[in-house]
């Protein structure tokens, strides 16, 4: 290979390396439907939550660019080693093995990424983690393969009901199909919402892109996570834990309204699912001679 040949790929190598990074970094600002998937979308989906903005900052602003920056180091240096000590450029190999000061700065640099990135990381991880006084809490129980909800009788609720994905023959204009389902659950805007989660049958994972929240559903345990939406709409999630054969089929939908709205839903939603528990009936009995 001569010379010019090799300084051609390289120049090709490098300008591609450069190239593809800042054309994904662009493509992040297409626009994202609020609450559900975007058909053609690149980044991570719109948030709602003051966690979520911090998270997606966290991710955009510092591991992007850090990942970035580390893949095209790399590709620079496979090129430049493939360039300038291939058979024909260097035929006379190096009888160097080791190098002191170089197994330092390769230990020591990714040391110091680790570091620079902790710092931020356990900031978001105590917020998330750290569940604040919360206005309403609702419980979810993941089934298969739709997810319960109760809402305690202490805040206005003392009814519960199932949510299952509507079918191809149920939806209206505006459903989205695959995620839209019959009841959706409701939620005060602006309000910290304390979700505790857990499942009767196998372990599920309840997700809401637009609210960052993502926790599993796990039987016999009792999981909690917390949301605040800062605006009115449907947001759409999925189970995102492979839990049987209608996992794909398993999606959650929370509407958020204002309060007023929402106590109004309440006083309605008692009335209607409360009329629709049937009670408990015991078989008769007969004495037996």
């Amino acid at each position: 290979m001569s010379t010019d040949t090799r300084h051609m790929i390289s120049r090709g190598a490098l300008a591609a390396a450069v190239a593809l990074p800042i054309v994904f970094l662009a493509g992040m600002a297409w626009a994202q439907v609020e609450g559900q998937p975007t058909p053609g979308g690149v980044g991570l989906p719109a948030t709602v939550t003051e966690v979520g903005r911090e998270t997606q900052f966290f991710y955009n602003s510092i591991l992007l660019p850090i990942i970035t920056f580390i893949a095209i180091s790399v590709l620079g240096l496979l090129i430049y080693v493939c360039w300038k000590f291939n058979e024909q450029a260097n035929p006379v190999p190096s009888k160097l093995t080791h190098h002191t000061g170089l197994e330092i700065v390769w230990t020591l640099i990714p040391i110091l990424i680790l570091v620079f990135i902790s710092i931020p990381s356990f900031r978001l991880m105590t917020k998330q983690v750290e569940i604040p006084e919360a206005a309403i809490t609702i419980k979810v129980t993941g089934n298969q393969w739709y997810w319960s909800y109760k809402y305690p009788e202490d805040q206005g609720g003392g009814f519960g009901f199932d949510q299952l994905m509507k079918a191809d023959a149920d939806l209206v204009p505006g459903d989205v199909r695959l995620l839209s389902v019959d009841n959706e659950a409701v939620v005060p805007v602006n309000e910290v919402v304390k979700l505790q989660i857990t499942a009767n049958d196998v372990i599920h994972s309840y997700v809401i892109p637009a609210f960052s929240i993502r926790m599993d559903a796990v039987p016999g345990r009792l999981n909690e996570t917390w949301f605040k939406a800062e605006k009115e709409g449907l947001y759409y999630g999925q189970c995102s834990k492979i839990c049987g054969k209608d996992h794909a089929f398993m999606p959650a939908a929370i509407r958020v309204v204002s309060r007023e709205k929402y106590d109004e839903w309440l006083a309605e939603s008692k009335k209607k699912y409360s009329a629709a528990e049937s009670p408990v009936k015991l078989a008769a009995s007969e004495t037996i001679r």
